[in-house]
């Protein structure tokens, strides 16, 4: 690249095809220029529609449910808020999904929020998202999946304490390295696992409602007998329980991230979403109900582990059985995680935003092998911090607020390319729901959780000099190591750039 970052200026009709241009290229594919056009190599569309399913169940069902659903009943404060809290999230999620749908079959390119931002606000805000998922949200949220897997992994040997904290870190550190590994070397192996353990976690949830139904349908409903009892239903603990929530959701929008490697995206992005959603939100609502069923508030609140300390009423003796579900959980999160997120950095370094290192593919494998190692470097970093978990409280609003901005983008985009051609078109009230919804979860955060929303706004606001230092007008001494970087990851690692030219 001739800077540290060279900006995409063009005007935003050439990310995506008019209604009129049918035959001609389309953004992401080997003619573009955005998709790395003019001959580079490219990744294998090698995704079908299961692949992508599975993609997005594997992500969102991570060890959330199985551990910690107390979050939306301690702001709920009762059960019945809770389960409308639980159902009114997989709704919005749904929604949000849809409108990601429209976004992603519009701009085929690979990204998720960073691709939308940038061509609906430019590339500064579109930065700033990439700035903050750089910072903390990926490789933190990478690093907390990672920590649970080897938490629950080892906790059968330590079964009357905490397994030692070095012992944790050490299994998490050769996970991580494990699925880079294999995400280097095989597309194909990356979607067998994750549909894999998606099957398995999805099987444990069955346990758990299965086991819930049972204890129902034995007449013990006295738990469910007064479901709004002691119900909050002030603005501020409703926002921190949908926030909750939607927390658990998330994931729904990784199969964006690696839209250039799904087969037929136009039809399969839309339908994978379709089927994935709704799947997620029954299943969830079903085993929060198992859940309320069998354990008592005051014990859910207690809990370190949810799932466990109902296995341990429910399952009698084969209790130990789900600590093994919660690693198989997190491992298939996880491998669906590294997959998806190392695209973004790829694709923000295929448009001059990071080190044009990261946008090199393999010419064996076809995959992006910086980016992953980039990826797990930031995780194995993390992975020794000891507060990690508490890194990703201070700015996990952000996910939201950025969400909310990639959605706002699409209304600004019908203004802006009101002719783009759009496979899907969802109605107007679609994304209008969602903003307003999104907007009043992110307004009363900050009353509720100030010091929270404050450091990840500053987080936010700290990659505007960045950009500025490396980007907009970057050093001359930085553009020339970077340069030099960039070469020599090329014969390191085999690799070919995404475009004509690697400088």
């Amino acid at each position: 690249m001739a800077k540290v970052g060279d900006v995409d200026n063009r005007p935003v009709q050439q990310g995506f095809r008019r209604e009129s241009d049918e035959g001609k290229a389309v953004a992401g594919t080997s003619e573009s220029p955005d998709a790395g056009g003019g001959g580079g190599i490219e990744m294998k569309k090698e995704l079908g529609l299961m692949d992508g399913v599975a993609i997005i169940v594997g992500v969102i069902v991570g060890a959330g449910i199985f551990v910690s659903p107390k979050g939306v009943l301690l702001y709920s404060g009762s059960i019945g808020v809770a389960i409308i809290v639980w159902i009114l999230s997989g709704v919005l999620s749904m929604v949000g999904a849809l409108c990601y749908a429209e976004l992603g079959t519009m701009i085929p390119k690979s990204g998720g929020d960073y691709a939308y931002i940038g061509e609906a606000f430019g590339p500064l805000p579109a930065f700033l998202y990439l700035w903050v998922a750089l910072l903390i949200l990926v490789p933190a949220g990478n690093a907390i999946t990672a920590i649970t897997f080897a938490q629950y992994l080892l906790q059968p040997l330590w079964p009357t304490c905490e397994p030692p904290y070095e012992s944790v870190r050490l299994l998490a550190a050769v996970i991580t390295c494990l699925l880079t590994a294999i995400n280097c070397r095989n597309v194909k192996w990356v979607a067998r696992v994750t549909e894999t353990f998606t099957g398995m976690k999805v099987l444990a949830l069955l346990v758990i409602t299965g086991a819930g139904a049972w204890h129902l349908m034995s007449g013990n409903t006295e738990l469910l007998e007064a479901p709004f009892a002691n119900s909050k239903i002030q603005p501020g603990f409703i926002a921190v329980a949908f926030y909750n929530g939607l927390f658990s959701y998330s994931g729904w929008n990784y199969l964006n991230f690696v839209t250039e490697e799904l087969k037929d995206p136009y039809r399969n992005l839309p339908r994978a979403i379709c089927i994935s959603m709704p799947v997620v939100t029954v299943i969830y609502v079903i085993t929060n109900i198992a859940y309320f069923a069998v354990l008592p508030p005051d014990e859910m609140l207690s809990s370190q582990a949810v799932a466990v300390t109902f296995a341990e009423k429910m399952l009698s003796f084969m209790a130990w059985t789900m600590p093994l579900f919660v690693a198989c959980s997190t491992f298939g999160s996880l491998n669906g995680a590294i997959f998806a997120s190392s695209r973004l950095f790829f694709v923000g370094a295929r448009n001059g935003h990071l080190p044009a290192a990261l946008s090199l593919i393999n010419i064996n494998c076809l995959t992006p092998i910086p980016s992953l190692l980039f990826l797990c470097a930031l995780t194995l970093l993390l992975l020794f911090i000891r507060d990690v978990f508490a890194i990703i409280n201070y700015v996990s609003y952000v996910e939201i607020l950025f969400i909310f901005i990639s959605v706002a983008g699409l209304l600004r985009l019908r203004q802006k390319a009101p002719d783009a051609h759009r496979p899907i078109k969802v109605s107007l009230i679609v994304p209008i729901v969602f903003l307003l919804t999104a907007g009043f979860l992110v307004i009363f955060s900050v009353f509720e959780s100030p010091m929270e929303v404050g450091i990840g706004t500053l987080v936010i606001l700290l990659g505007i000099p960045v950009y500025y230092v490396t980007i907009g007008k970057p050093w001359r001494w930085l553009t020339q190591k970077s340069q030099s970087f960039n070469r020599f990851c090329s014969k390191l690692f085999l690799c070919m750039p995404n475009s004509e030219k690697l400088d």
